[in-house]
């Protein structure tokens, strides 16, 4: 393996142990989900600023797609949200394994949205994902709002994943980001001045918050992203599918070494995230297979 592509690979796992953290940190951090995810932003925005600033790169997209990226910040916006709030009505664990489902929704989703045709292998994995939810649900009950909550962020990082899969094609990574960010922070704001949310409280921040604030806002957030977009330059979409699916396993047993009681589950829920996650890897190992059979015809 060259010189660059093993860099590469290693910068990539320090990344997904950044994002296996970020779970952690919605724990940490004191503050309610909404705050938390509109504080987020914001350090990322003024992060990606400083960033395009000392690096002197442009953002100009034209008009109709600088929309379509805002709409889309408003999708990765609502994901964060139901993904923080999952984690503050149940704990870490709960929320990762319902948010590895996330390619289960994507084989849901993608038919619809890409007008492709159903795989019937993603139809196999995605009953053994229900099968799996199913177990998680009868020994984790009194998480069920935490458990809906997980779902619905795994769904909404679905339809975001789909959405970039498109706009990829017209515009450079690190600019989508910037105008999604800057969307997702626009209608988090909205919303806040709508309901009054900017209370004297609000801004009300302990120092220890605004310290995981920051990482979560620069290195969690901003780095991890540009970070992410430069390994893709010398590995493959596979191999960085396969290591981003580790992010749920380092965050669960990121959980359980800080936290340790509060995140122990049962045996049964730990079968059931396995499964998720074994689908999940599956998925990947299929779809690869069958592209290389289809390059080499």
């Amino acid at each position: 393996m060259p010189a660059d592509n093993i860099k590469s690979y290693i910068y990539l796992h320090i990344i997904v142990f950044i994002w296996g953290f970020t779970a952690i940190l919605g724990q940490l951090i004191s503050l309610e989900a909404l705050p938390l995810v509109w504080y987020r932003i914001l350090i990322s925005v003024i992060t990606l600023i400083i960033y395009y600033a000392i690096t002197k790169k442009s953002v100009k997209a034209p008009k109709h797609r600088i929309i379509q990226f805002l709409g889309a910040g408003v999708v990765i916006a609502l994901h964060w949200l139901t993904f923080f709030l999952a984690i503050k009505v149940s704990n870490i664990s709960i929320t990762l394994a319902c948010l590895s489902t996330g390619a289960f929704f994507a084989s849901i989703l993608e038919p619809i949205f890409l007008k492709r045709k159903v795989v019937f292998y993603e139809m196999v994995f995605g009953v053994i994902v229900v099968c799996a939810l199913t177990l998680i649900f009868s020994v984790s009950g009194h998480y069920i709002e935490g458990i809906v909550l997980g779902l619905i962020a795994a769904c909404l990082s679905a339809m975001f994943s789909i959405i970039n899969s498109k706009l990829i094609v017209h515009t450079v990574a690190p600019v989508i980001t910037f105008y999604e960010m800057v969307g997702g922070l626009m209608v988090l704001t909205l919303a806040l001045l709508f309901t009054g949310g900017f209370t004297k409280e609000f801004f009300e921040v302990s120092m220890s918050d605004w310290m995981w604030l920051l990482v979560l806002g620069t290195i969690c957030t901003a780095f991890a992203f540009l970070g992410s977009v430069y390994v893709m330059r010398y590995l493959s979409p596979f191999t960085v599918m396969l290591t981003i699916n580790l992010e749920p396993i380092y965050g669960i047993l990121l959980a359980v070494a800080i936290f340790k009681d509060s995140e122990k589950m049962t045996p049964e829920f730990y079968i059931g995230a396995l499964l998720i996650l074994s689908t999940v890897v599956l998925n990947g190992v299929v779809k690869n297979r069958k592209n290389r059979k289809l390059s080499a015809r």
